[in-house]
């Protein structure tokens, strides 16, 4: 087993995995409707917290002796070429006729964009080592854990615990509850934005808290802790009363129960069905809520205003089709919402930025998967598959709401983006002869096999007698 996993064996000295640490915990804790005040941008402490990790990370690729790894890797070219597309389709954008009010969201997108490229960046280039890795995905699923249990004393005990999270110098964007209704049940949203985006979150930590909870023993921690919290965010999951929620976790079982040994599975399975039965026992028309959420597809008016408002995307694709319209500048209020944000970013940022914004996530499998294939420890294999879980959900939620338009879980969305980049980094430095199960190797080793052939091919001619006249 690697050193890495050996418990106590931790730095003491700040480095990105602290940024980072630091960077989830104000983005979870703190409610997504407060900002600061007396700024021309709403920027909330998340947003302030992701800006300095720019400047650092910025600082540090410019020294050799702070600790910052370098060099290309596939979710690092992922995320520039992303930075690039959405900085190419804000160019063009300004570069014509831009109303007032749509200039400055642009402006106010690029920041963002900006700002979650780094937290991505800094946990592929500061986070070194599983230890370091280790501490900020346990760092998200407590912290994410706090999320859910704010949205279970929503939906049990009637109780907004966001009402009194306001810190001195912020202020709210809006006055909307946290809890709305549908079919005579209350939606939660937690400390998110929206009950649909604290669905997909749940979705997206339960893994990792299942994780955990598996490798407690191999770890020679206490497992109680984590099962606790798994129980937290399942509840919290199934509260916020979200079709987005049950396709990400369904999205993420079907992964997770492709690489899992078959003890698992069973196992997973028989706690599955004694949470719902208390789920059923506990609240007993949720279960039907939710079932009528798929059953009811072809009667849901959100179903069909998603028909109409692709009718719409189209003919504004069509008018920039490459570049968009541009980021950030098509906002509710003013134009259709289409609650998918593969048509928004297409219509926001051209083919362009949506093949960009894919590329993300691709490069992300890609190095999960890689991470997976290369370790030979069971813990770091497990956590590569399980971070492809996680990333899942939003894959599948991005088709079902607008994602980037929600901070939380957008910026955990990049912060597993940056671990998975993080964890194939380590992959490699742990199996210094990875390259033979590289294409790079592949051809290393075409190209000297033929220069042997032709080399004993010529020797053989050279050693064949003469032809006797």
């Amino acid at each position: 087993m690697s050193t890495d996993f050996i418990p106590g064996k931790t730095r003491s000295l700040a480095d990105g995995a602290t940024l980072i640490c630091i960077f989830v915990a104000v983005l979870m804790l703190v409610p997504a409707r407060l900002v600061f005040k007396g700024i021309p941008l709403s920027l909330t402490p998340a947003n302030v917290a992701a800006l300095f990790a720019l400047i650092c990370w910025i600082c540090a690729q410019l020294t050799l002796t702070l600790g910052m790894a370098k060099g290309r890797t596939p979710v690092r070219t992922g995320i520039f070429v992303y930075m690039i597309a959405v900085f190419f389709s804000y160019g063009y954008a300004n570069y014509g006729p831009l109303p007032a009010d749509e200039v400055k969201l642009s402006d106010h997108a690029i920041v963002l964009v900006a700002g979650n490229c780094a937290v991505a960046l800094m946990m592929n280039d500061g986070v070194r080592g599983l230890i370091r890795l280790d501490r900020v995905l346990k760092t998200g699923v407590i912290c994410g854990t706090g999320v859910a249990l704010v949205g279970v004393c929503q939906f049990l005990l009637k109780l907004d615990l966001t009402k009194y999270m306001v810190l001195p110098g912020l202020r709210a964007t809006s006055d909307d509850s946290a809890v709305q209704t549908r079919d005579a049940l209350a939606r939660v949203a937690g400390t998110t934005g929206h009950p649909i985006e604290f669905g997909v979150l749940c979705a997206m930590l339960l893994p990792l808290a299942a994780h955990f909870a598996f490798q407690a023993k191999q770890r020679g921690e206490p497992a109680l802790r984590w099962w606790v919290c798994c129980g937290i965010i399942a509840a919290g999951m199934m509260f916020s009363v979200s079709r987005s929620a049950v396709l990400g976790i369904i999205g993420a079982a079907v992964v997770l129960f492709l690489g899992w040994p078959a003890k698992r599975r069973w196992y997973t399975l028989l706690v599955g069905a004694v949470f719902l039965g208390v789920i059923k026992v506990a609240v007993p028309s949720l279960l039907g809520a939710l079932f009528d959420l798929f059953a009811n597809l072809g009667n849901d008016s959100s179903i069909s205003h998603r028909t109409y408002a692709s009718a719409v995307a189209a003919k504004q694709i069509s008018l920039h089709p490459l570049f968009g319209h541009g980021p950030g500048t098509w906002y509710a209020g003013k134009h259709e919402v289409f609650d998918n944000q593969y048509i928004l970013s297409t219509v926001e940022t051209g083919f362009v930025g949506v093949a960009a914004f894919a590329s993300i996530f691709l490069c992300a499998f890609y190095s999960a998967l890689r991470a997976r294939y290369l370790s030979k420890d069971p813990g770091a294999r497990d956590l590569a598959l399980t971070i492809c879980a996680c990333l899942v959900a939003p894959l599948i939620g991005s088709a079902t709401f607008d994602l980037l338009g929600f901070a939380t879980v957008t910026g955990f969305t990049f912060v597993l983006v940056g671990a998975a980049g993080s964890l194939l980094r380590t992959a490699k430095s742990l199996a210094p002869h990875e390259d033979q199960f590289g294409v790079l190797y592949w051809v290393r080793y075409r190209w000297a096999w033929l220069r042997g052939f032709a080399a004993r091919r010529r020797r053989r001619t050279e050693t064949l007698p003469e032809p006797v006249a």
